[in-house]
């Protein structure tokens, strides 16, 4: 999955993508995010064990993905609508 294209400004928080191949609710999430010109990297935690750690830390010791950090704050499973308010709430 590529990274969507930028249009984030400086004040924007960073978001992260945790995934990993195969995951349709990570296709999913991705197509909405690119859709809605937002802005992410993206860490595939079957080939980053930082990654995988990170996401395990935030989902009760589970690799559950698509996890998301929005600045500081990270969601499980999240919807677009969870993302977009958490960005609107931290510019």
């Amino acid at each position: 999955m590529p990274v969507a294209s930028a249009f984030m400004t400086d004040a924007s928080p960073t978001i992260t993508v945790y995934w990993r191949h195969g995951c349709p609710f990570c296709s999913s999430l991705h197509r909405s995010m690119v859709n809605a010109e937002m802005t992410f990297d993206m860490r595939n935690i079957w080939e980053d064990p930082d990654a995988a750690a990170f996401v395990r830390s935030v989902a009760r010791g589970n690799e559950t993905v698509p996890t998301v950090t929005v600045g500081d704050v990270s969601f499980v499973n999240p919807s677009l609508d969870e993302l977009q308010r958490a960005l609107a709430s931290q510019r």
